[in-house]
């Protein structure tokens, strides 16, 4: 019996009890479906991770001040005032493997325009931090290093900000008050979104860091300086140089600790990659237990059907038919019950997944791999749940099976 007339057999034999075909398949799909809809929620979560590395900028390496022991009481980091002007001038020049850098400063501040008031973060940087964050401006422009060396009173908007002092209106061009300084919107950054720390980027007024310093903060030290290392593979070489420098500008003894602090984002973000990558393992591995008890499900029918089909399996073997046949009809019809399962249960998990997404709002991702697997990972329980039904099919003997009430 050819391949073709196996299988069409093996519908004919399944199709003589619909009903207990469809609810032994049910297993299966219930699996396959879980599966599929699992790695499409773990693998939409990922993506949104590594979205949210590449809007972290280009090779980050972040320098900020220490923390300080003042009195047996250990304060936070940035809490010293020993980063200054000249430590990123001589990072710039001294390490070759950074690229770019931009001094950096904060403060809480109130943003007014008009009646309207928000309560946000400055940020004051050098125009090259938009370059090492990869954050281009959608209208206006930057300020320049001019306004950096002269403090003025420029500064970019982040469209949280603007959608709460201008709603729809443009703000380039427009001024507005900060700290009662009156400051001029040169510029508004497109739509960062939410960093992997949970903050709002786009809530934010970007100035230079001179203007920070001097008319708003009232200091003269960085509380931070963010770099961008010439490659990817840079970046520990990066923070180590950058490390050794600084302890030599700052008079450390080797016993004594740092009084900076050296970090890369990316590795926060690269360990959320890892723990997205696990969960979403483990989820599958629990779906996929469905899928052992649908193969279960399978090797009882099949064991079932031997016995309701005894006579006619020693009648086959009776006008010729040999145990090797015999035995793959009955695997074709696990193969065929598991992978008609697998089917149902992928185009369940993809509706399930736009569904998921559409009522939950969640980022899913399916993948041409993640369904290939499944529909082979069906197709093998098949195979090894319907294997003992066959062997045991196979080595009934035709005359005790003739007999057989």
């Amino acid at each position: 019996m050819s391949a073709q007339e196996t299988i069409g057999v093996a519908f004919d034999a399944l199709a003589a009890n619909k009903m207990r075909s469809l609810l032994t398949t049910l297993g299966i799909i219930i699996g396959v479906g879980a599966v599929i809809c699992t790695v499409a929620i773990g693998q939409g979560a990922g993506e949104q991770v590594q979205e949210q590395i590449r809007n972290l900028g280009d090779n980050i390496v972040f320098i900020a001040a220490g923390s300080v022991n003042t009195a047996g009481v250990r304060m936070g980091s940035q809490a010293t005032k020993t980063l200054t002007l000249a430590d990123a001038q001589a990072i710039q020049l001294h390490i070759s493997t950074v690229a770019r850098l931009s001094p950096g400063v904060g403060a809480s501040i109130q943003v007014v325009y008009g009646n309207q008031n928000w309560s946000t973060r400055a940020r004051g940087v050098s125009p090259e931090y938009m370059q090492i964050r990869r954050w281009p401006i959608e209208s206006g422009s930057i300020f320049s290093q001019r306004e950096v060396d002269v403090a003025a009173n420029v500064c970019l908007m982040g469209k949280t900000v603007v959608h709460q002092l201008f709603g729809d209106l443009d703000p380039v061009g427009k001024t507005v008050r900060v700290q009662n300084i009156p400051f001029r919107i040169l510029g508004v950054p497109a739509s960062k979104g939410q960093s992997p720390f949970g903050t709002d980027e786009d809530d934010a007024l970007i100035m230079p860091y001179t203007t920070l310093q001097k008319k708003i903060a009232g200091i003269d030290w960085l509380q931070y300086i963010m770099a961008s290392a010439t490659s990817q593979a840079d970046m520990d070489v990066a923070q180590k140089q950058i490390g050794v420098l600084l302890r030599q500008r700052h008079h450390l003894r080797p016993d004594e600790d740092d009084d900076f602090i050296i970090r890369s984002p990316m590795d926060l973000a690269q360990a959320q990659v890892q723990t997205s990558r696990i969960l979403t393992l483990l989820l599958g591995s629990i779906a996929s237990v469905s899928l052992l008890v649908g193969g279960i499900g399978i090797m009882n029918i099949m064991l079932v059907s031997v016995t309701e089909r005894t006579r006619e399996i020693g009648l086959r073997m009776a006008v010729g038919a040999t145990r090797k046949a015999v035995e793959w009809q009955f695997i074709s019809e696990a193969v065929v019950l598991s992978m008609l399962g697998g089917i149902i249960g992928i185009l369940v998990g993809m509706a399930a997944s736009a569904v998921i997404s559409k009522i939950f709002n969640w980022t899913t991702l399916l993948s041409a791999l993640s369904v290939c697997v499944a529909a082979l990972f069906s197709a093998g329980v098949g195979i090894f749940f319907g294997y003992y039904p066959a062997r045991k099919a196979a080595r009934l003997h035709p005359v005790d099976a003739l007999r057989y009430e």
